[in-house]
């Protein structure tokens, strides 16, 4: 699931609580962020707003924040924390809204993300504002291996599964997972950036269900998901036949020896890298191993945006650290050069370097986030 944004409510509770705990999770200031979420819990008498409205946004921002190179890894990681516990605490101190006289009872649900996704607070939000609407959660956490997750649907019988993921590099993995899932009987609502911003990724992974955010989530658990017939189901290459080229198959299984041979020819198409310290041949390696990862994930799902949105956004986040933006053509030409006999794979590197072409750069374009 996405971190939701705050709606349009003109709220002055939440704008000033918004302010003030931005100010404390900057500062690390745990105490000072969770005096702030209980004041506006007594304020509002709303602990889905608080969760959705005032924890969700400020965290939105501390990842915007980190994208534009105004706060550290650390820093990040350190407000994500605060977050993560005030948010334990919340929980701990309010309970499940009473049922509607005459509703039936909230089934079992498990919310999890996918495996290889660290970024859990978006499925623990989710978590936390089915638990208020009186669902029974269980809520798995980051990095949830498919074998697990399937053992554990089979010992509890849930409604439902939710999965999240905010890295589109974990589609391939995800599309596992739902179909594990469905062949065990349990329908799977999918959320989070991975899945594009209009869930079109969703569908690619052959998902029931998608949710832009925590509030419309819940909505559609709410509504209910249709159960799959197992005997029905499709395989993956039924869902997604383009995987026949194998193009996808072998960058994956190539992976290494791109990146270290784009690494090794950059050097004569990019002069500035013959200065580079080891440091920084180690941080261009990594960069050249999630161009490689981006290209594959797009080739799975046959969106060649995918790729382009993920070019893009990385030349915002290098610019925003002093790093050369046009090292990223030669790169991208270097690819192609190793893929000349993938026409998919080739077609996505070629409108990955248009789109560079045409980059708004980032100073001119404020609030760029993660790739959707």
């Amino acid at each position: 699931m996405t971190v939701s944004s705050a709606p349009a409510t003109g709220d002055a509770v939440l704008e000033s609580a918004r302010e003030r705990l931005w100010a404390a999770v900057g500062d690390g200031d745990e105490f000072g962020a969770s005096a702030v979420v209980f004041d506006t819990l007594d304020a509002t008498a709303d602990a889905e707003s608080v969760l959705l409205d005032l924890i969700a946004p400020v965290q939105a921002k501390v990842g915007a924040e980190w994208a534009a190179n105004r706060l550290t890894v650390a820093q990040e990681h350190a407000a994500t924390a605060i977050h993560d516990r005030v948010i334990a605490a919340l929980a701990h101190h309010t309970g499940p809204r009473p049922q509607t006289p005459g509703a039936p009872p909230r089934s079992r649900v498990t919310v999890a993300c996918v495996d290889g996704e660290w970024h859990a607070l978006p499925a623990r939000l989710l978590s936390e504002v089915l638990r208020l609407r009186g669902w029974q959660v269980d809520f798995l956490g980051a990095q949830v291996p498919t074998p697990h997750l399937i053992a554990h649907l089979h010992r509890t019988g849930p409604h439902a599964v939710a999965l999240s993921s905010s890295i589109p590099t974990h589609l391939p993995t995800a599309h596992t997972a739902v179909t594990a899932c469905q062949a065990a009987g349990v329908p799977v609502m999918v959320g989070g950036a991975a899945f594009g911003p209009d869930g079109r990724y969703a569908r690619a992974v052959g998902a029931d269900a998608w949710a832009p955010d925590a509030r419309d989530a819940a909505a559609a658990l709410e509504r209910g998901l249709a159960r799959p017939d197992p005997l029905a189901l499709h395989q993956p290459v039924d869902a997604l036949p383009h995987l026949a080229d194998q193009e996808y198959t072998m960058v994956v299984r190539t992976r290494r020896q791109l990146v270290r041979q784009t690494l090794t020819q950059l050097e004569d198409r990019f002069s500035p890298m013959r200065g580079y310290t080891d440091q920084q041949r180690e941080h261009t390696a990594e960069d050249l191993a999630h161009i490689v990862d981006y290209l594959a994930t797009a080739l799975y799902v046959a969106d060649p945006r995918l790729f382009t949105t993920f070019i893009v956004w990385t030349a915002d986040i290098l610019a925003a650290r002093h790093v050369p933006v046009r090292s990223l053509d030669p790169a991208l030409d270097l690819l192609a050069g190793q893929l000349k006999d993938f026409p998919r794979a080739c077609r996505t590197l070629a409108l990955a370097r248009e789109a560079l072409g045409t980059r708004t750069p980032a100073s001119k374009n404020p609030g760029t986030g993660k790739p959707a």
